[in-house]
Formats: structure tokens, C-alpha cells, sequence
């Protein structure tokens, strides 16, 4: 099925107030495009639990701390709407720069704590714009269920603790992280990666299950970070912003096993001028 890709608000608010006035659910999967299957589970996830399912696409320019990482981020609008058609999506979403954000456009959402640790220290303002855009694509779509992918997991938990202290009526899903078959977590910006790069870029989720299995065998997270740090820049990454182990409900840092609270290994390391961020479970 090919869906319509809208791209007016006006027209978008037309299409779902008969889903609305029909007691239909809802279900919105925000996208930046360039589709991979890691978002297609998503779409998934909305299909099995809504009677009507968005897609939306856009490159939201007011996360991006980095101008020149806008400007070369994949855009590919065409392949996208084709990968969509396997699956009972009822509208693309697809506003440009001056729909989302009209002259005069003034206000910002902030969330505080989640997004002072981690990405919210080396991309500066990237959370707010995240935040900002994620609201206004809720209260556009009027969903009533909203999928997100853990592979961004403080997005996740930012994305949540915005809906719930504003009181958008929206339920946050997050889905497991789909990987390539060598373990590499799927990205719209993998596409960037040189072919040598790709080949190495694995080497970063090995490297988190060593650590993981480390922590839980009662070695220094301190050095099983370190020596990590090291054996990746030996193999070709770059710079290493950050490996944390930090607790899933407020990110602070971990620093041993816990079986009552649940923790994650986060990670961000730049590769051939690509940042691949990661994150898996520490149990």
C-alpha cells in the first residue's frame, strides 16, 4: 500500500480527525528519514498496536550542533516511501523547515537532568531541539502512541519525561535495537561510513559486550573503560566522548552491579568522521 505523504499541517489535522472521532488509536513513528530497518520495526511495533499508523520525516535542523553534519545527513524521501509500502502506513508525514517552525517561531522545550549528562554534553542544545520537535509532532499527529527506538535510549527517556511533565496523553514505546549481523546497531548515518570504516565499526559493540561482562564478573569499571578506550583507537576510531554504565531511570552513573535497579552501557565514539552512538543492557 502506498501511503499519501502530506505535507501541510492543515491537511494532516483533516486526515486524523476522523481517526479521532472514530475512537481510532493512533500510532506516530518520528523519523528523520533515511529508513533502515531498525526504524521498520518501529513501524511494526505501530502497526500490531493502532488502527492507524504516521510516519514522519524531517530533518529537524534545531538538533544539530554541527552545521555541516545537517548538511550532509542522508535525505532520501523517494526510497523511503517505498520501504513504507509493506506495511499499513496511513500517512507520510513530511513537513519542510518553514511548516515546523514558521517566522516568529520562538518558544523551546527543555528538559533538565536527562539531558545533562552523555550527548547533552557534546552536542549542545541537541536535546532541546529534540525535545521541542517531539512535542509539536505529538499535538500534530494527535497520536495516542508514539515508537521510539532504545538504541537512542537518553532520547528515549528524554522523550518520555517531556510527554509526561507536560501532560501530552501520549504512551512512549521503546523497541529493541536492531543490529546488522556482525553487531553493529543500525543508523541512518552507518550510510557515511567508508568501507573500510564500516568493516571496523563493529569492533565498538565487542568491546561494550567486554565490558559488560567485566562489570559483572567484579572488575574496575574504570579500567575495563580505559584498556576498551585503548584497543578502539588502536583499530582506527578516533576520539571516545564517552563509555558510561549509568542507571536506566535517571542516567546516573553505576558504579557496580545492582539486580534491583537496571543499568545500560552507553557509548559514543567517532570513527572516520562518523559518531556512532550504542547502548546495551547490564545484565
Amino acid at each position: 500500500m502506498t501511503a499519501p505523504i502530506i505535507r501541510s499541517l492543515a491537511e494532516l489535522r483533516a486526515m486524523t480527525r476522523g481517526w479521532q472521532m472514530a475512537g481510532e488509536k493512533i500510532g506516530v513513528v518520528p523519523t528523520m528519514g533515511a529508513l533502515h530497518d531498525g526504524h521498520l520495526s518501529l513501524v511494526k511495533a505501530a502497526e500490531e498496536s493502532c488502527e492507524r499508523v504516521i510516519v514522519t520525516i524531517f530533518v529537524n535542523p534545531k538538533q544539530f550542533n554541527n552545521p555541516e553534519d545537517l548538511k550532509n545527513y542522508p535525505r532520501t524521501e523517494e526510497d523511503d516511501a517505498r520501504k513504507l509500502r509493506r506495511f499499513s502506513v496511513d500517512a507520510i508525514y513530511v513537513p519542510d523547515g518553514d511548516e515546523m517552525y514558521p517566522d516568529g517561531f520562538a518558544t523551546t522545550v527543555s528538559v533538565s537532568g536527562l539531558t545533562d549528562v552523555m550527548d547533552g554534553t557534546y552536542r549542545p542544545g541537541h536535546f532541546e531541539g529534540v525535545a521541542t520537535v517531539v512535542a509539536k509532532l505529538f499535538l500534530q499527529t494527535s497520536a495516542s502512541d508514539a515508537f521510539f527506538g532504545e538504541k537512542d535510549f537518553q532520547q528515549l527517556q528524554v522523550v518520555r519525561r517531556m510527554a509526561r511533565d507536560l501532560d501530552i496523553p501520549i504512551t512512549v514505546h521503546g523497541c529493541p535495537t536492531i543490529r546488522e549481523i556482525d553487531g553493529l546497531a543500525m543508523s541512518s548515518r552507518n550510510l557515511l561510513l567508508s568501507d573500510r570504516a564500516r568493516v571496523t565499526a563493529p569492533r565498538l559493540h565487542e568491546e561494550m559486550e567486554r565490558i559488560v561482562e567485566g562489570f559483572l564478573g567484579g572488575e574496575d569499571p574504570a579500567e575495563l573503560t580505559q584498556a576498551a578506550i585503548k584497543r578502539l583507537q588502536a583499530q582506527g576510531f578516533g576520539d571516545v566522548d564517552y563509555i558510561d554504565i549509568r542507571a536506566n531511570d535517571d542516567l546516573s552513573l553505576v558504579t557496580a552491579p545492582d539486580p534491583a535497579r537496571p543499568a545500560r552501557l552507553f557509548a559514543a565514539a567517532w570513527l572516520a568522521g562518523v559518531r556512532l552512538i550504542d547502548n546495551i543492557a547490564v545484565e
